[in-house]
């Protein structure tokens, strides 16, 4: 009996599938078990065309093909090539498949395409499992080459991979290709990034506060809300927002091409970060993930890495704003279900803007505002206070004029982000600013006793929670670093006490 090994996807990883074949008399038929899905049941008639293209004869026996492990729901439609060579090799005792990863779709003609779910199954295998050789779809392997330390065998055909490994057809690996971006090298460790701005920040006018604000929130990945009358830039600037974010190591952009492909996409392997955008009516489901038996991912773990943006906050419901704590507290999302719970990555850079008013003129000098009280009191209280807890920047547009100019650019402000990572990294951090832990707090921000009697005030004043002085704290590091500043000044505290919402 041979074995040759594959994979399938639950959820977001991959558990390696081991693929056997037997032949027994009786009447010629094929027989797939194992807990496979429709589109791996349908592949008998994919695999039986391809090889009679090849000129192979079907043997005159029942074919059983097993699944294993047998109580793991199989899905892809990749078990086609790893199917079709186990049955043409089986009568060849000297070809050894156990070592060998195979995935690949077969057309009836015997061509072997490519799926987009093969390369983030090869790359989560690759973290878990001892995957050394794979043979892939020919159009596969300029994705696969990504993934450092792997053998990848690339074949256009059945009848190519057949010879392949009955010793007729000579292949040679593919050698692992570096990702061909601007890199910087930190502490022995390479980050990408690029200097391609599609959206530029040299395109906002005035609006200095609101500027410097997402400096600070790129540079140090701190959640912000941007809250300001219609027209004045704030999705414009959380839109430019991404072109500036801090540098990715190869890991990273991997993990980012991979949440790409398993949402349909082809990947990039860019060192542009994520942005997801839902809209207000997106249901719970389509946010945070979920289905019926397998957790479907959200948006909020799309976004891992990148920015998640919710416009006009205020009309998100209620649930789904709550339920949002969760993730901007722990960087994953868990979802429950009745065969098993899945945790899945979200450490995004949240971005919200909203009105301050139902109609937007509370805060205009030029227009009256409609709203009654009333409506402006529930209208600012669908944001709770645990909620607004978890922000570390909040930004008062001002109002536009038409003499208003350009203050900066994104290549400007990338640069500061670039400058304010490295002092990061160089300290020895693991997370950027915004993502450090309690501990990481004590070790890495360190104030001095003008910033301590300054911090000390404002909590008394303001009745801030543990969370919010260590935001506060947060940011003020993230302004000394874009300042080249190595201690954390009283200047620096105020400025971040400047970014909090007052109730």
């Amino acid at each position: 009996m041979k074995k040759v090994k594959c994979a399938t996807i639950t959820g977001i990883e991959a558990e390696t599938v081991e693929v056997e074949v037997n032949f027994t008399r009786g009447v010629p038929k094929i027989y797939i078990v194992g807990l496979a899905a429709s589109e791996i049941q349908e592949s008998r008639e994919r695999f039986k065309s391809a090889l009679l293209s090849t000129g192979f004869v079907l043997p005159n026996r029942i074919v059983t093909i097993n699944l294993s492990p047998s109580d793991l729901k199989k899905t892809g439609s990749f078990f086609d090539l790893p199917f079709a060579l186990m049955i043409a090799l089986f009568n060849y005792d000297e070809v050894d498949l156990k070592d060998w990863y195979v995935f690949g779709e077969l057309g009836l003609d015997g061509v072997i395409k490519d799926t987009k779910a093969i390369f983030p199954a090869i790359l989560s295998l690759k973290r878990t499992e001892d995957i050394k050789k794979v043979l892939v779809p020919k159009n596969s392997v300029h994705k696969l080459s990504k993934i450092q330390d792997l053998e990848i065998y690339g074949v256009e055909t059945l009848e190519e991979a057949i010879g392949f490994f009955r010793g007729e057809v000579n292949i040679e690996p593919v050698k692992n290709g570096n990702l061909d971006l601007n890199s910087i090298i930190i502490n022995n460790e390479k980050y990408f990034y690029t200097k391609e701005f599609k959206l530029d920040f040299k395109d906002v006018k005035g609006q200095r506060v609101a500027l410097r604000g997402a400096l600070i929130s790129a540079a140090g990945f701190h959640n912000i809300i941007f809250d300001g009358s219609p027209g004045s830039g704030k999705s414009m600037i959380a839109k430019r927002l991404r072109y500036i974010l801090p540098p990715l190591v190869q890991s990273e952009i991997l993990e980012i091409a991979k949440f790409e492909a398993l949402d349909g996409n082809e990947p990039q392997f860019d060192a542009i970060r994520p942005f997801r955008s839902p809209h207000h009516t997106a249901s719970r489901g389509a946010i945070f993930g979920g289905g019926t038996k397998i957790a479907r991912v959200g948006e909020v773990t799309k976004a891992h890495l990148g920015i998640l943006f919710f416009d006009e906050l205020p009309h998100f419901s209620k649930p789904i704003l709550e339920a949002m704590r969760e993730p901007l507290q722990d960087k994953y999302i868990s979802i429950s279900r009745v065969e098993t719970k899945y945790h899945y990555p979200a450490n995004f850079l949240f971005v919200g803007a909203r009105n301050p008013c139902p109609c937007g003129n509370l805060m205009s000098k030029n227009s009256i505002c409609r709203c009654s009280d009333l409506e402006v009191r529930r209208y600012q209280n669908i944001l709770s206070e645990p909620f607004w807890d978890r922000i570390d920047i909040y930004i008062a547009m001002q109002e536009t004029s038409l003499d208003d100019v350009s203050s900066t650019s994104s290549e400007i402000m990338f640069n500061q982000v670039l400058q304010a990572f490295k002092k990061q990294i160089e300290r020895g951090q693991k997370n950027l600013n915004g993502r450090l832990s309690d501990e990481e707090i004590e070790q890495y921000i360190q104030l001095d006793l003008l910033s301590l009697d300054v911090l000390r005030k404002a909590t008394e004043r303001f009745n801030l929670s543990l969370r919010a002085v260590n935001k506060i704290k947060k940011v003020a590091r993230t302004i000394a670093d874009l300042e080249n500043s190595d201690e954390v000044l009283r200047d620096h505290v105020l400025e971040a006490l400047s970014f909090r919402r007052r109730f």
